[in-house]
């Protein structure tokens, strides 16, 4: 299938609009709300706005995106963007490396060239990969997204088509967080013959919106304040959820109109779900932040992002086979403590065909830009067994 080679080149126009459209912001008030309790605080973001305005650089992030190879193709009539880049080793692996949201494929630029080249950063040339980066359908450049049912089960079978077909690899590997998680383990499911291993960050089973959250049995005493955890978040902190799953074209209305508010809810989500301690410069920078929310405003995506919790509530997974265990490739897990949610490890050797299991002290919901060397040492070392 043909492939095009891709640059982002965002169009001077749509950066003078934003910067109009920053400088008429038209703020709320905002009061007992230091402690970021009832959202994103308005000091904070206005602070931020300001460097967006008068410091932040698109052009430079933008060269530094084009470092990587970038190209697009179309799968099922949906358009795919992904980067690819080769390995520099004497025998390197595919691996297939999936996002979530609110990331985008760009939360994993610290970790390609390592994975790729791991010469270059102390590592191995032995255990160099071939990694390709899609960015998942509707989200970024795969746009623009104009079918519905297009959620992680259906992306797993894009992306085996994209592997197999495509790129023309026989066999491959994966790793993926958040909904790249999910995408990842429907792969090592369904498509377990053609995975040489599927690596999760966190990981919780495919039928985890059907069948429920785990009960406080299932967790061993090493898992204290796991389940009362889970329950919270789930109970209270995933408004996005409820949100995005049931109107995302409400939403879509407001953040395809008002940067700053795209800003305000991408960026409460980096403080809240990240190891932080509450201050989000701890783990991301201005630059940082502001890249990822560039990435959904240039691309006007946040919509049909959005849309894919409300095509998981409307098409929810159902298996593929009746095979033990759910998921048979071999797998791994690398569970950050300062993550949302964890599901209990006994129910995950129930559900996957656990190999290798990792806990790491620090490190919240995203992993790649949060802890990017625990998870290229993770992936190296879990690959390094499987080649």
């Amino acid at each position: 299938m043909q492939t095009t080679p891709f640059i982002v080149e965002i169009p001077q126009a749509a950066l003078d609009d934003l910067n109009d459209r920053l400088s008429r912001t038209r703020w709320p008030a905002d009061y007992g709300n230091d402690d970021w309790s009832y959202g994103a605080n308005l000091a904070y973001l206005k602070q931020l706005v300001q460097y967006w305005r008068y410091t932040y650089d698109w052009r430079r992030h933008e060269a530094e995106i084009n470092r990587f190879a970038h190209y697009l193709t179309t799968l099922d009539g949906v358009p795919i963007h992904f980067i690819h880049e080769k390995g520099k080793g004497p025998k390197p692996i595919p691996l297939l490396l999936s996002h979530g949201w609110p990331w985008t494929f760009w939360d994993m630029n610290k970790i390609i060239r390592p994975l790729a080249d791991p010469g270059t950063s102390g590592g191995d040339p032995k255990d160099a990969f071939d990694v390709i980066v899609p960015s998942l359908p509707g989200f970024v450049f795969s746009t623009p997204l104009s079918k519905t049912w297009i959620n992680a089960v259906t992306t797993a079978d894009l992306w085996q088509r994209l592997m197999n077909d495509v790129l023309g690899y026989d066999r491959f590997g994966a790793h993926g967080g958040d909904w790249g998680a999910i995408v990842t383990a429907q792969l090592g499911h369904k498509y377990a013959d053609r995975l040489i291993g599927i690596h999760l960050q966190n990981g919780a089973p495919l039928d985890m919106f059907t069948t429920g959250l785990p009960s406080a049995s299932e967790y061993a005493p090493d898992e204290a304040g796991w389940y009362g955890k889970t329950v919270d978040f789930f109970a209270n902190k995933a408004v996005h959820v409820s949100v995005q799953s049931a109107e995302p074209q409400t939403m879509s209305y407001a953040f395809n109109d008002s940067p700053v508010g795209l800003c305000a809810w991408m960026v409460e989500k980096r403080r809240n779900w990240s190891d932080c301690g509450g201050d989000v410069e701890r783990r991301f920078s201005k630059d940082e932040l502001l890249t990822s929310v560039m990435l959904y405003w240039l691309t006007q995506s946040y919509g049909t992002s959005a849309r894919y919790y409300a095509e998981a509530r409307r098409h929810p997974w159902r298996p593929s086979h009746d095979g033990a265990p759910v998921v048979s490739a071999p797998t791994g897990i690398a569970l950050f403590e300062g993550d949302l949610c964890h599901w209990p490890r006994r129910s995950l050797q129930r559900h996957f065909n656990l190999k290798r299991y990792t806990r790491f002290p620090t490190g919240g919901h995203f992993g790649p830009m949060e802890e990017p060397q625990s998870i290229v040492d993770e992936l190296r070392s879990f690959f390094r067994e499987l080649r």
